[in-house]
């Protein structure tokens, strides 16, 4: 009975161990017939080009050489040359408003119009008193003339000759006051016609027609904004005035560009004057310039992107922004391109860069004219790598000029490429 029992467990221990081994030979056979095809890619792709990675294709430009412009790109406001508050300078009810909302009025151009009747009348009141006095300054003299024949003749007394003298130059005086009072009643009924000062756009209306119109209003009847010709106001660097300042002084006329957020070019100016001190906050110095503004594309307080032409540095290498790379190839941080060489792969190349001008860069040192750069595709190469070039890409072309606000600005940075 004992024998049996252990010939069962001994029984039962065997098939665990042989279903053990069987479970492992299956997991080990499953693992091999995965493995299999994946080896066999591999060495077949491995025999494609003797082991070597396939080519990466990319786009090139060729190394130029041109002229490039200087800028000093900046953000700046544009600010009117005048901001008038038209308000009336007379009191009384306003009778008209003779302008539209927006309209772009001349100098002189009637705005609005207030009752009139009461310094009307306060005119013919003042032209009544002046004929009352001229007329008693009148009867005066010819009771002086007649006192002065009196006096010689030893008639009168002396002294009523001089009071009547008296009496003459007082009339003559109260004419005066006559005459001043006319004046000042003209003008206030001259003033009852709202004028625009300047030429520009009117804003909204501050008051509508009907209401009691004083010159104490502090919102007036209408702002108006002179925007032909209008300016814009931009800080730049404290470094760049010394050169801006000699330019002027030397006559030469700076030229500047203002462009929407966007990068699309919004007019052409001219820099009128720079600040005469630096703001010790900022670093900067505030300079301003002047737009036709003839299609109306600008408006008061609108923020711009401001392109200020510096210089024109002649006979430079220029590649395009996109062609630089920022990183350490060789275990120095730098500026670097791939070169593209003659058997189709690529090489580091170290470059020192100089001026942005929008997408294209000066290069100081690193490259000569004729080579070519890699302009897309570099974030998959390294030193050595075989490249496919497409010839008929955009970027194998020479680079062209741009006039971006951002063109001081140099290409943005890349990882450096694979060891």
């Amino acid at each position: 009975m004992i024998r049996e029992k252990l010939l069962n467990r001994k029984v039962i221990w065997f098939a665990i161990a042989l279903g053990f081994v069987l479970l492992i030979l299956f997991v080990r056979h499953v693992q091999h017939k995965q493995q299999a095809p994946a080896d066999a890619a591999a060495r077949g792709g491995g025999g494609a080009r003797g082991g070597q990675e396939p080519p990466v294709a990319v786009a090139f430009a060729q190394v130029a050489n041109g002229d490039i412009q200087v800028r000093v790109p900046a953000l700046g406001t544009i600010t009117p040359l005048a901001t008038v508050t038209v308000r009336t300078q007379i009191s009384g009810i306003l009778q008209k408003i003779l302008f539209t909302e927006g309209q772009l009025v001349h100098q002189g151009d009637v705005l609005a119009q207030v009752d009139s009747r009461p310094y009307e009348a306060a005119v013919q009141q003042m032209r009544g008193n002046l004929r009352r006095d001229q007329a008693l300054l009148a009867d005066a003299k010819l009771d002086l003339t007649r006192y002065a024949a009196l006096v010689k003749e030893d008639s009168i007394a002396a002294q009523q000759l001089d009071t009547q003298k008296a009496l003459v130059d007082q009339y003559e005086g109260t004419i005066e006051s006559d005459q001043g009072q006319l004046n000042t009643a003209l003008v206030n009924l001259q003033f009852t016609r709202i004028v625009s000062p300047v030429g520009g756009r009117v804003g909204l209306r501050q008051v509508d027609q009907g209401n009691y119109v004083t010159p104490g209003d502090a919102n007036g009847i209408v702002v108006v904004n002179q925007i032909q010709p209008i300016t814009a106001i931009f800080p730049i660097p404290e470094g760049n005035a010394v050169g801006v300042l000699r330019r002027m002084q030397n006559g030469g006329t700076l030229a500047v560009e203002a462009f929407d957020p966007n990068g699309a070019k919004l007019a052409d100016g001219r820099l009128l004057t720079l600040d005469n001190s630096i703001d010790t906050t900022t670093g900067t110095i505030k300079l301003r310039a002047e737009f036709a503004n003839k299609d109306g594309t600008l408006f008061p307080n609108q923020f711009v992107n401001i392109a200020l032409d510096l210089d024109l540095l002649k006979n430079q290498i220029i590649i395009p922004n996109s062609a630089v790379h920022r990183g350490a190839p060789k275990g120095t941080l730098t500026d670097f391109v791939y070169v593209v060489n003659r058997d189709d792969t690529v090489s580091v190349r170290p470059v020192a860069l100089g001026v942005a001008d929008g997408d294209r860069m000066a290069v100081n040192s690193g490259l000569a004219v004729g080579e070519r750069v890699v302009t897309e595709g570099g974030d998959r190469l390294r030193d050595g790598a075989q490249v496919d070039i497409n010839d008929g890409s955009p970027a194998a072309k020479p680079p062209a000029r741009s006039g971006a606000p951002d063109a001081a600005q140099r290409a943005p940075k890349r990882r450096p490429p694979s060891q």
